[in-house]
């Protein structure tokens, strides 16, 4: 572990090798589990301002899922989360011709319709942030049903923090991922 900012790093998002693999595992993070994906609280309401935008995308379960919950759920421990269709797949996932999860929010930004991506928790994955009081964990999740984006990462040789370089500037600014290089940098020498 080391700090940078406020942030206490896992140096596993540095020795760790990660990128996707859609191909094999058909996005089972988006269908397997029993919670939605974690929200902040800034995100409630942007999933609730962009539904309607985000509606013609989803599948009829995913609608009538967010529409019996709303956008999204607040849990017994007070955490926000998506909803679930039938407590498995997050409302939000929709479908291709392969049977691939994708995500429905992230269709409706890639044709313009909305300009909000998708939850920073799932543009993070594999990385999972918890916030505490006075600081930040940053670590790496190890899934089993992501073995196939670790061998693909390995095989690639694109560690963790590259993989999700996007989506760590997106969290946490373009200061704070130029000292993670660096912090890479010196532990890779």
């Amino acid at each position: 572990m080391f700090q940078l900012g406020k942030t206490i790093v896992s140096e596993d998002i540095i020795e760790k090798d990660f990128v996707c693999n859609l191909n094999a595992c058909k996005g089972a993070c988006c269908i397997d589990g029993d919670a939605g994906a974690p929200l902040e609280a800034h995100e409630s309401s942007i999933l609730k301002d962009i539904y309607p935008k985000v509606k013609p995308f989803l599948r009829k379960e995913g609608i009538e899922a967010i529409e019996a919950q709303g956008t999204f759920i607040k849990t017994e421990e007070g955490e926000l989360e998506t909803p679930l269709i039938d407590g498995a797949d997050c409302a939000y996932v929709i479908f291709d011709e392969h049977n691939t999860a994708l995500c429905g929010i992230e269709e409706a930004y890639n044709q313009g319709e909305v300009t909000w991506k998708k939850p920073v928790s799932c543009h993070l994955y594999p990385i999972r942030v918890k916030d505490y009081s006075e600081f930040s964990a940053v670590n790496y999740h190890h899934w089993h049903i992501c073995d196939d984006a670790c061998q693909l990462g390995k095989e690639l040789q694109v560690p963790v923090y590259k993989f999700v370089k996007e989506a760590l500037i997106r969290k946490f600014g373009e200061d704070w991922y130029a000292e993670l290089e660096k912090v890479a940098n010196t532990m890779t020498k």
